[in-house]
């Protein structure tokens, strides 16, 4: 994923009562995660579906609101990735008990589960409102609390959002501070939060320098790097329909997801055909002078030209130079030869897909596996009735992910495909990542295993687990000093409290 975010570069200073602010909202979902914790599996479901149903009616609003903020995609496609990440996503995983205790009577082994706590999510531009509302949902169904921290171009929209949820889950009954949003996005402001001994793990989605600085933080991460999608056409494939695929697929939302194909090689005896399709199927395919003005234009400065990001193809044409035509969803840059290292095999966040063709299956898949190596672990995309070319490909292709015979935009993210539906696709030991899966809330929680001995017998059925999750009140907390009680449940300790009063001084102080 392109994006101008966070980097691994000395630590700037940050506006005391930006800083002040940040560090107020981490405790105070800490103090939300403490209690959440103990929230019995109907009212978290309870709490989940009010927020679905929030979001849901929100989504459109919140599309247009992105749209005109950030400048990247398409009001009703981000609608559909709005709608996508409520209702839907709760029921895929609405069968996932994270809360009950697990018990395995004949292995001798009782589970308890321990959510991460307080969850720090960083959010991309591109898709700055799905993003908010799947990281919500995660953390809510798994009993966590969570913070997010928006790309600062989208920070308006992300922050309404994560507001609108934020009160409504708290009308369902949860507890105030579950659901927070970072006001001012800095730098130097995200790198302090990272490093916080309050946060639990950190669920970092965009560029790889983000994503090296979650890893490095010092705290746990779920860290996804950028793809670099390249879908295969066979000389098996049904050409028409796997050319719809591409043109859908890259036009989705002025391709602004990472899941979406950035180069597509087919082979030579078939490339004729295939450009046909994409033709048919609303895509223009350059000739050598456009394929040339397109290059200079995406890439004639120091890397990919940023404003080019989530544009429509006729906007891209227009400023490239090339002619095309109004109905036209996406541009095609033809590169003859695959085996060339041309700037139009690099990853592209816009309706731009560039083709070319391999003499045979052998080529094919070692230039396919030698340019996902820009994406490694992401996602790739095979188009064919040919079995075995199919487990070929997907063996040797260093990605997480093959979509068969679907838009891969959709399709990896698990929107066109029975594969979780997620904005944090993992890309495993291949882009350097912690998880290769898509991930979801089941990511968020770790499980206490009591094991007893093999040989030894173990009453696992008399142990009472009613105060596993039951919304009882917080427990005292004993420290050094003796109990600090509670006056009622989710209230924080008096101490506590006077400590939140106090890092609220003090970041005013300069402010005076």
């Amino acid at each position: 994923m392109i994006e101008t975010t966070i980097c691994n570069t000395p630590r700037l200073a940050v506006p005391d009562r930006s800083l002040s602010k940040a560090r107020m909202k981490v405790g105070r979902a800490a103090w939300a995660a403490r209690y959440y914790k103990s929230f019995s599996r109907d009212s978290v479901m309870a709490i989940a579906e009010a927020m679905a149903k929030a979001g849901h009616a929100n989504a459109a609003e919140f599309a247009d609101l992105a749209v005109s903020e950030t400048g990247y995609g398409v009001v009703e496609h981000k609608t559909l990735k709005n709608q996508l990440c409520t209702h839907a996503l709760l029921d895929h995983y609405r069968d996932l008990d994270l809360i009950t205790p697990r018990i395995d009577v004949q292995r001798k082994i009782l589970e308890l589960p321990k959510p991460a706590g307080v969850v720090f999510a960083l959010a991309p531009a591109t898709n700055p409102v799905a993003t908010v509302y799947y990281k919500a949902m995660l953390a809510v169904l798994s009993r966590n609390a969570i913070v997010i921290s928006p790309h600062p171009a989208a920070k308006r929209v992300s922050l309404q959002a994560a507001q609108h949820l934020a009160k409504a889950v708290e009308a369902a009954g949860a507890p105030s501070g579950l659901i927070q949003c970072i006001e001012d996005p800095s730098i130097p402001l995200v790198q302090d939060i990272m490093a916080s001994d309050k946060i639990n793990v950190i669920i970092a989605t965009g560029g790889n320098a983000m994503v090296r600085a979650a890893y490095s933080s010092g705290n746990p991460a779920l860290g996804v790097g950028p793809g670099n999608v390249v879908a295969y056409v066979d000389v098996t494939a049904k050409v028409d329909a796997a050319a719809r695929c591409l043109v859908d697929s890259k036009s989705f939302d002025n391709s602004v997801l990472c899941t979406n194909e950035s180069v597509v090689v087919t082979l030579d005896s078939n490339r004729g055909n295939l450009e046909r399709a994409l033709r048919s199927a609303g895509a223009h395919v350059c000739n050598n002078a456009d394929t040339d003005k397109l290059r200079d234009y995406l890439f004639g400065g120091e890397g990919f030209t940023l404003e080019a990001i989530g544009k429509s193809a006729q906007w891209i044409a227009e400023r490239a130079g090339i002619r095309v035509s109004p109905s036209t969803k996406i541009l095609v840059p033809v590169v003859p030869t695959p085996g060339q290292d041309d700037l139009l095999f690099r990853e592209k966040l816009c309706p731009v897909l560039t083709l070319t063709a391999a003499v045979d299956f052998d080529q094919a898949v070692t230039f396919a596996k030698y340019t996902t190596r820009r994406g490694a672990g992401h996602s790739a995309a095979f188009h064919g009735e040919d079995s075995a070319r199919l487990v070929a490909f997907s063996q040797d292709m260093p990605v997480y992910r093959v979509v068969v015979n679907a838009p891969c935009s959709q399709g990896a993210a698990g929107f066109a495909t029975h594969l979780p539906p997620a904005f944090t696709i993992g890309t495993g030991f291949a882009g350097r990542s912690s998880v290769g899966e898509n991930v979801g809330p089941q990511h968020l929680v770790h499980w206490t295993r009591i094991a007893y001995a093999k040989d030894q017998p173990a009453d696992l059925a008399s142990i009472d687990l009613t105060n596993v999750s039951s919304d009882r009140p917080m427990t005292s907390v004993q420290t050094h000093q003796g109990p600090q009680h509670t006056s009622g449940a989710g209230d924080v300790t008096r101490d506590e409290l006077r400590q939140l009063i106090m890092e609220e001084l003090r970041g005013l102080k300069g402010d005076i």
